[in-house]
C-alpha cells in the first residue's frame, strides 16, 4: 500500500497572520471531502502538524517569520508524500513561482484571489491537477500545458452553454437539443460545477472571458 493511501482527508493552512489564517479556516472546513482543518503560524509548527495529521492537502504562504516557505513546500511533501501543495502568497515573481512549482506545489494563488477560484483550486489540486491562478504563470520546468476554462467540457456540454449564451431559454434549449426541460437545468447545473462557479450567469462570463463568443 503507497503512502498516500494512509493520508487523512486533512487540510492544512500554513499562514503567519491569525485573521488571514481563520478566515482561510472557516472557507475551507465547509467543504465537501474536508474532514478537518489544522492551521500553522510558521515552518515549525507547520512540520509538527504535517507529522501528526498528514494533511492530504496544504495551503501554504510563502512570507513566514522563522523559514523559508519553500523550502517548507518542499519538506511538506518529504513528510507527507502525495500531499497536494498551494501556494497563496503575494508574490508574482515568476523565479518564485518556478522555485514554488519545482519545489513541489501544485498550484499558486495571489493572497487577492476570490474565494470561488481558491474553492476550484483546492479541489483541482486534490483531483491530482495543477491550479495556477489569474496572471501566474506556471512555467515549471516539464509542467503540462495549462488548461483552459473549457477544457472539462464534452463537446455536447460546449453545445449546450453556446446556446445559453445564444439567449436561449431553457425550453429553447430543450427544443434544439431534443432533451426535457428538466435535463437542460440538470446539466447546466453540471456544467456550472466543472466551471467552478453558481449559476448560468457565471458561467457564461467564462465562456466570453475564454474568446469563444461572438
Amino acid at each position: 500500500m503507497s503512502d498516500e493511501s494512509h493520508i487523512a482527508d486533512t487540510m492544512l493552512v500554513v499562514d503567519d497572520h491569525p485573521v488571514v489564517r481563520r478566515g482561510l479556516v472557516s472557507l475551507l472546513a465547509g467543504e465537501p471531502g474536508v474532514a478537518r482543518v489544522v492551521e500553522a503560524g510558521g515552518v515549525v509548527e507547520a512540520r509538527r502538524l504535517a507529522t501528526l495529521d498528514r494533511p492530504r492537502c496544504a495551503l501554504v504562504d510563502l512570507a513566514l517569520p522563522d523559514g523559508d516557505g519553500v523550502g517548507l513546500v518542499r519538506e511538506l511533501l518529504t513528510i507527507v508524500p502525495g500531499c497536494a501543495v498551494v501556494v497563496m502568497t503575494m508574490t508574482n515573481d515568476p523565479g518564485t513561482v518556478r522555485a514554488a512549482g519545482t519545489a513541489g506545489a501544485r498550484g499558486y494563488l495571489l493572497k487577492d484571489t476570490d474565494p470561488e477560484t481558491l474553492l476550484a483550486a483546492i479541489r483541482t489540486v486534490r483531483a491530482g491537477g495543477r491550479a495556477f491562478g489569474p496572471g501566474v504563470a506556471d512555467d515549471t520546468p516539464g509542467a503540462p500545458a495549462r488548461p483552459g476554462p473549457l477544457d472539462s467540457l464534452s463537446p455536447r456540454d460546449r453545445q449546450l452553454l453556446a446556446l445559453l449564451v445564444d439567449g436561449r431559454s431553457t425550453r429553447e434549449i430543450a427544443r434544439s437539443m431534443s432533451l426535457s426541460e428538466k435535463t437542460v437545468r440538470n446539466q447546466i447545473s453540471i456544467i456550472s460545477g466543472k466551471l467552478g462557479v453558481s449559476d448560468r450567469v457565471q458561467a457564461a462570463l467564462v465562456y466570453h472571458r475564454a474568446g469563444l463568443a461572438g
